[in-house]
């Protein structure tokens, strides 16, 4: 996981929009926001991601 996609993560959860497990709707937020190395991570990684969130370690 790359620090911009990391600070990507953040910049979505900061935003108080969504459950952060809900990976679909981070999606399309990140998607809104620009974050298309977020949305292209969730597609290819979502199992690092998930683990990132349930630990803060990625």
């Amino acid at each position: 996981m790359t620090d911009t996609v990391k600070r990507q993560i953040l910049a979505v959860r900061d935003t108080g929009l969504t459950n952060m497990f809900d990976v679909r709707m981070v999606q399309r937020i990140a998607n809104d926001m620009g974050f298309y190395e977020l949305v292209v991570f969730l597609e290819e990684s979502r199992s690092e991601y998930v683990h990132f969130i349930l630990t803060g370690e990625g």
